[in-house]
């Protein structure tokens, strides 16, 4: 595979990938592609063209990720309650005491 193919695969993938973690199935950000195309080369080019595995990859390694793309993706979970319930990692809400 050359290198400007698996690089295209790989921006498709990621594409499609937070295209399926915005809710109501709206096509991902121009934000999220600018923050977190780079995390997902630097950490999760080996799963290309699997978008379920370079999805769980990047949950995976959000500690890792850019502080951009850890926001972005935040945001997406928060809108999307099945995200955030598979991604432990977010920031969930507390219900009120008493």
């Amino acid at each position: 595979m050359t290198r400007s193919f698996r690089r295209g695969a790989l921006i498709a993938a990621f594409a499609i990938s937070f295209s399926l973690l915005s809710t109501s199935g709206h096509a991902f950000s121009p934000e999220a592609q600018q923050m977190c195309t780079s995390d997902a080369f630097r950490f999760c080019s080996s799963e290309v063209p699997d978008i379920s595995r370079i999805t769980a990859c990047m949950i995976k390694n959000r500690v890792s990720l850019s502080s951009g793309c850890r926001d972005v993706m935040d945001r997406e979970a928060q809108q999307s309650p099945a995200v955030a319930a598979k991604n432990p990692t977010t920031t969930a809400r507390k219900p009120p005491l008493g």
